[in-house]
This record gives C-alpha cells, structure tokens and sequence, in this order.
C-alpha cells in the first residue's frame, strides 16, 4: 500500500549519521579566493609573459660594476667609429630603438658587419642602464674586459722565442693612453711583455686599445699585485732591471758601452708614472738608473715616449 513505510526498502536505511548543520562546508564555498591577482602576477596573462622575457633579456645583458675589470663602453658616434677603426675587440654593437640613421651611423653598421661583431636593438632607457650615460648618442659598443697574462709567462715567451728577455715594466702610469702608446713601443721595439700594477695605474681599456693601434693584441700584457716584488722575482730569473729616472746614474746610451753591455742581456725596464716618476721603493730595487739626455734643460717626457726612446736605444744595442 502506497504510504506504507513499513513495508520492506520503503526507508533507505545507512550507517551515516545526518550532517549536523553545513558542518563548514558550505561557508568555505562561499568564501571566495581574495582578490583578483594583478596582471603581471597571472602565469597565462601576457603582462606576465611580457615581464618574464624582460626579465631574461636583462639577466643575459652584461652588468657593469664599478671599480672592477669587467667589460667597458665606448658610447657616442663617432667614438664607437674611432674604435671600430682600431680595430679594438668589440663584441657587440647596441643602437637605441628609433635612433636616426645619418651617415655615422651606417659607417658603424659597416664596419660591423665587415668585423662580424653583432649589432644588437634595445630601447633608449635599456642603453642608458647599460652604459650608466645618457649622452650615447642611441649608439655604444661593449668591450669584453682584456685577458691579462701571468707575469711569468713573459719570461717564458722570450725562451720559446730564443732571445733575451726584454720586458717593460710600468710605476703607476694612469693615463690610459701613455700605456696604449708603452704598449705600442714595446711591439715595436721587440719587446716580450709589459707589465703593470692592479691598484692606482691604468688598465688595458678602450682608450688603452685605440692608442696601441691593436698592438695590445699582439703582445702579452699582465698585471701583479706587488710590482716590487715582481722585480725582484724578475732578478732572481737573471734579469737586470733598468729604471728610468732624470737623477740616473747612467744615461742611456752607456746601455751598450763594452764595461756594461746591459742592453743585450736579460732586462726589464722600468718606467715611472707621469708626475712623480719611480716610487722610492721601486727606484730602490732597480739595479741601475738610467738617464735620458736631454737639451735646453727640459725636465722629462711623458711616460709612452720616455719608454719608447729607451726601447729604440736598446733595440738598436741589440741589434
């Protein structure tokens, strides 16, 4: 009979006790989830994907930090033309998003694409954060930092090269360019290295490339944390190291007089920096000081021409 909740499976029976009220269950489903996170923050908005690529185009950007031997900018126009000329090792050319192709600009493009370097687009504010200036120009090239030799390993190419060592030394000479030019000489002149102290003197730069006309490619340059100690290794190696100093003992063409001979042998020549010469104690390790002779009572050269009159001198006595 229809009503008949006696009758057999009229009642559902179950183990399960009644839920007693929503038990949670349904206030957590009326809850929400927060806020609507921001564009950027959603993996699948294409703000977010515009913000990742950003972020990995600036991670493969070299960073500049100061004060360290990581790579340097040329900026400007016709700096970065000046450099390609030199052929200084650029590894990349950046132009600014919009910059306006005049003919500077497309003399760059050349000599790029001559030299294979890449040429690379970003925007305006990218180059600024990159070049730490503001006044490139929409054009700048990177310069990878120089790879500097050990300070032994000069010694070791004038050995492979079965002649004398000849190599110069610098005392805090900070011009970039006087060590360009120093560096030029030494090429020049046969000279099997140069070397220069870590602190408080001129590195191999762009500037340092451009006046060595490429030469910094050609011969080993290498940096040490003591230049005193250094040529005081240099002696114990054999070397006999040649300072140039106005108050010298010698003047440089008693170099290759028959008593002394010095210029043939072993040497390390020594340069000082461009206002105070030898420091006292580089001037007191130096075993002989040498002289340029000079007329009307000029005081001294420059440090890149100092070195190249005593390179020309020693080239000849070797020769």
């Amino acid at each position: 009979m229809a009503g008949n909740s006696q009758r057999r499976g009229a009642v559902r029976k179950s183990n399960k006790k009644p839920a007693v009220g929503s038990g949670g269950r349904v206030r957590r489903g009326l809850e929400g989830k927060g806020p609507t996170p921001k564009a950027v923050d959603r993996p699948y908005h294409k703000a977010h994907k515009k913000r990742a690529q950003s972020e990995r185009a600036a991670a493969a950007q070299p960073k500049r930090k100061g004060g360290s031997s990581d790579a340097e900018w040329v900026v400007g126009r016709n700096a970065v033309i000046e450099a390609l000329q030199a052929e200084i090792p650029v590894s990349a050319l950046y132009v600014a998003e919009g910059a306006e192709r005049d003919g500077r600009l497309r003399e760059a493009f050349r000599l790029a694409a001559d030299a294979r370097i890449s040429l690379l687009e970003v925007t305006r504010a990218e180059l600024d954060r990159m070049t730490g200036v503001s006044g490139h120009q929409g054009l700048a090239a990177r310069v990878p930092p120089y790879d500097y030799a050990h300070a032994d390993d000069l010694l070791v190419r004038a050995d492979e090269l079965g002649e004398p060592p000849l190599v110069v030394a610098l005392d805090s000479v900070t011009d970039p360019r006087n060590l360009g030019a120093v560096v030029r000489s030494a090429a020049g002149f046969g000279a099997h290295g140069v070397v220069i102290p870590e602190r408080r003197a001129a590195g191999i730069t762009a500037a340092a490339w451009k006046t060595s006309a490429g030469a910094a490619a050609r011969i080993p340059v290498a940096q040490v944390v003591n230049l005193v100690r250094q040529l005081k290794a240099y002696q114990e190696a054999g070397c006999v190291v040649v300072g140039l100093d106005a108050a010298g003992d010698l003047a440089l063409p008693e170099l290759d007089s028959t008593d002394l001979d010095l210029a043939s042998g072993p040497l390390v020549l020594v340069v000082g920096s461009e206002g105070k010469g030898l420091g006292r104690l580089v001037r007191e390790t130096c075993d002989h000081l040498v002289s340029i002779p000079m007329a009307n009572q000029l005081e001294s050269l420059n440090a890149g021409v100092a070195a190249s009159v005593a390179l020309y001198a020693i080239a000849r006595a070797r020769a």
